[in-house]
């Protein structure tokens, strides 16, 4: 079987299993007489999140004595995905997987992955879940995976920089945005170089920088699914704007693959920077200032849904029923309340949403309530079979207009008839 263009054989895949720490739940594996042990790979991030989530799965462990669960960091999505395609081709996928949910179509046609409709039809905790989350966990017509946590995107800002600058109003639109980002730009030591840009625009043709310019695809009127023409008015003035802000010299860009890391802005290097609520708990070990707006509109207003689901791999039926009894934990009041209220990701239970102790954790962090209000504009990336593939051309544009090789047209036109020769 073919993925991603090259062939990979079970011992391939058994390799990175084993070099992964032995973190493939092998099928047929003996478990301890009246135990069950199961493999989660996830690839949380910040460390603070993942310290918060071995936690909480050690709560599980010791409230369902007779099903234990190893939770593996195995690196973030991209260096994920190859690894997760490998563990199935071989044979020794995890039991479960925490990932962001454009991946279900290709573990469906790898028939990797089980089917919850069923599961899912008789739990309780299936009213509790929030009903804008059920789009990212269906295709063709089936539930392939559950919530585990829910976030969207905005721009974090260093109110001590914009107050310095004299800007009292947050940007609202595109061109404020821009004009913002100029006046935070600029030599501040008075060394003859600029040492603080206004805004981290993130290098790269992963995920995360899809991710990121997506919010501003649709908030230009573009839109993004099956049978769309990405040469649409929209993504060109997305992409535009982009560059409009490194031709302003108001941008710095990321490492590459690296603009989620927030080093730059805690140093006061960039004074905004894209992000979204599961970044809270780091900033505020910090002590750093700082604070958050939505994510400015055009056309229209428009945020991207981010956050991850669990998918149950197909094991054996007892293992499976088990694991959906941890999916269960995740999906309920007391996970989700913790979750959220130590990560700053948004509650998937609206039982946790509506917890005495969350409403008082917002009213606290005005910054979880933006993304809260946020949340009503929010769209979801499109669950497509081929969605890897229209990400990676995407991204591939996104990057050589960053870096100046290309214009916005080009670059997508470029794209298209790429993914035009694949479908």
């Amino acid at each position: 079987m073919k993925t991603f263009g090259f062939r990979i054989s079970p011992w391939f895949a058994l390799g990175i299993c084993l070099l992964i720490l032995g973190g493939c739940q092998l099928q047929g594996r003996p478990d301890d007489p009246g135990r069950i042990h199961l493999t989660l790979w996830q690839g949380v991030n910040p460390p603070h999140n993942r310290n918060v989530l071995e936690e909480l799965v050690a709560q599980f462990n010791r409230q369902h004595p007779n099903i234990q669960v190893t939770s593996l960091y195995v690196g973030q999505e991209d260096q994920q995905t190859p690894k997760v395609l490998a563990s199935v081709v071989g044979n020794v996928p995890p039991d479960m997987l925490w990932f962001n949910p454009t991946l279900t179509g290709q573990l469906v046609e790898l028939n990797a992955i089980r089917p919850l409709d069923d599961l899912l039809a008789t739990s309780s905790v299936k009213g509790e879940i929030d009903p804008a989350l059920f789009e990212s966990m269906e295709f063709l017509g089936h539930i392939w995976s559950v919530p585990f946590g829910t976030n969207n995107a905005g721009i974090f800002y260093r109110p001590s920089l914009l107050k310095a600058a004299g800007i009292t109003q947050l940007p609202k639109t595109w061109q404020e945005l821009r004009q913002v980002a100029k006046k935070l730009t600029g030599d501040f030591d008075g060394d003859g170089r600029v040492d603080r840009h206004g805004i981290l625009l993130p290098l790269g043709k992963g995920e995360w920088t899809v991710f990121m310019w997506l919010p501003f695809m649709w908030s230009g009127g573009g839109e993004l699914r099956a049978g769309v023409n990405l040469v649409n008015p929209g993504a060109i003035a997305a992409l535009q704007f982009w560059q409009d802000l490194m031709k302003d010299g108001s941008a710095l860009l990321s490492l590459p693959e690296r603009g989620y890391e927030m080093d730059g802005f805690l140093a006061g290097k960039v004074a905004m920077q894209f992000s979204g609520p599961w970044t809270l708990g780091q900033l505020q070990a910090t002590g750093v200032d700082f604070g958050v707006f939505p994510m400015p509109s055009a056309a229209r207003q428009a945020t991207v849904i981010g956050g991850e689901n669990l998918f149950l791999f197909k094991t054996t039926p007892e293992r499976e029923r088990a694991a959906f009894t941890f999916a269960e934990y995740v999906m309920g009041q007391e996970f989700q309340t913790q979750w959220a209220m130590r990560t700053g990701y948004l509650p998937v239970n609206l039982k946790a949403r509506q917890n005495k102790a969350y409403q008082g954790f917002v009213e606290q962090q005005p910054i979880v309530k933006v993304f809260l209000e946020q949340a009503e504009f929010g769209r979801s990336r499109p669950i497509l079979k081929g969605y890897p593939r229209i990400s990676e051309h995407l991204g591939r544009a996104i990057e050589a207009v960053l870096l100046g090789k290309t214009s916005p047209t080009q670059a997508l036109e470029k794209a298209q008839r790429q993914l035009n020769l694949i479908f």
